[in-house]
């Protein structure tokens, strides 16, 4: 039956020619690439990727206006008659590679913060640099139910704990973190929430439910086990007085519910403000880290079957297979404390590290990502913004818009 479905395919392009967007070594800028993909889609036009095949190839049926667009991003690409293209579906159909057909640009989101700036999240970056349009949103937005409005969620790196990003230690007199806990204990205020974690439990929930009907989600960093540790503490006070003017439960670990994450399960918090770290997910722990250095830690991508699991296949999709790795305020994910469901897309192989999932929930998905930024293995607070342009063939930044394209591989209805 395949054999039949692709030999009527293949009919209907003998004739065309295609434009190849090759993604292997070749690519003068790969991260550029992404954001012509999502152009043509934008412009009615399909796009095929050409899993496996140099990287993750792009091809489309060519016109002035795409070859013209290839050359103001200053993007490679060849084009190719009717029995290259031929040849091309031929090799594909012998190996471990695959044709997913992308349809739609899907529209974006990001969670942020009203008065974060673009550098402090490599989403945010990534989708700026390759000129891929998206819009915010944040606590109003989500409770007004503005979520089902969009196909793709990006976690912007909030603590969904309401600990403020654990900071206490350091900067509780800042005059930054007065202004933000006021302004988050008033937002709570408004929505009828007793305090900043139950406020902020109530949007983890509504992102949930997004994802359960249908929806695309992307976190990296705090933003993931953050996360799940606010689904996992529903209706218990998981964090000390100094964030909420009440005793934390005594009995708070037994009361977690690990059935109500996402990813991570078992996993044991850890509420001391003085603790640079939310719980024993991360790796290595933010409060006692392993510093490698940037020359020693790399993660590794797995090689899935094209044919058989495109969905990982497609986030993996890369022109190396290992990656350099980075670090965040949560670096990476203990293997001992993901789900058996989730599907392990990178890890470090020396350690327990996981540094790259993605699982499914009803009808959505999520994919969690570690580290901060791949182009700054050490971030800080006041760093200056990554220059993408100095980082093109990023491996590590392709992971990210590997995402962004990832829901325009098929059509889904929204439950509402």
């Amino acid at each position: 039956m395949r054999r039949i479905i692709l030999y009527f395919f293949l009919l209907n392009i003998a004739f065309s020619q295609k434009i190849l967007i090759p993604m292997d070594m070749g690519q003068r800028d790969h991260l550029k690439a992404y954001g012509l993909a999502f152009w043509i889609l934008e412009n009615n036009v399909n796009v095929e990727w050409l899993l496996n095949f140099r990287g993750g190839t792009f091809m489309t049926d060519t016109s002035p206006e795409i070859e013209k667009e290839c050359r103001i991003r200053g993007i490679n690409y060849e084009l190719i008659n009717a029995s290259e293209t031929m040849a091309i579906y031929g090799h594909i159909e012998q190996n471990n590679m695959d044709v997913v057909l992308l349809e739609k640009a899907p529209k974006i989101a990001i969670y942020t913060p009203p008065n974060k700036q673009p550098w402090d999240d490599a989403v945010t970056l990534a989708l700026k640099y390759a000129e891929v349009p998206y819009e915010t949103l944040w606590d109003e937005d989500v409770f007004q139910g503005k979520l089902d409005n969009y196909d793709w969620l990006h976690l912007h790196h909030e603590d969904f704990t309401g600990q403020y990003g654990k900071f206490y230690r350091n900067y509780h007199s800042a005059p930054w973190y007065i202004q933000q806990q006021r302004e988050f204990e008033t937002m709570a205020t408004r929505h009828g929430f007793p305090t900043v974690h139950e406020e902020k439990k109530g949007v983890a929930r509504a992102i949930k439910a997004y994802v359960g009907t249908g929806g695309f989600l992307f976190a990296m960093c705090s933003a993931t086990d953050s996360y799940d540790i606010a689904l996992a503490s529903e209706g218990v006070d998981a964090v000390h007085s100094v964030f909420d003017g009440t005793p934390i439960d005594p009995n708070v670990q037994k009361k977690l519910d690990y059935s109500k994450s996402l990813a991570f399960m078992d996993f044991t918090i850890m509420p001391d403000p003085m603790i640079y770290e939310f719980s024993d997910i991360d790796y290595p722990p933010s409060n006692n880290p392993v510093l490698r250095g940037a020359e020693a830690d790399y993660f590794s991508l797995f090689e899935f079957s094209a044919k058989y699991d495109p969905v990982p296949t497609m986030l993996t999709q890369n022109h190396v297979s290992v990656v350099k790795g980075f670090m965040g305020q949560t670096t990476g994910y203990h293997r001992d404390r993901i789900k058996n469901h989730v599907v392990i897309m990178g890890e470090d192989q020396t350690t327990p590290q996981v540094k790259y999932l993605h699982g499914n929930f009803g009808k959505g998905s999520y994919t969690f990502y570690g580290g901060h930024d791949p182009e700054d293995y050490q971030h800080f607070v006041g760093d200056p913004p990554t220059d993408l342009s100095l980082h093109r063939n990023s491996p590590g930044y392709r992971l990210i818009l590997n995402n962004v394209l990832f829901p325009a591989a098929r059509k889904k209805e929204r439950k509402t």
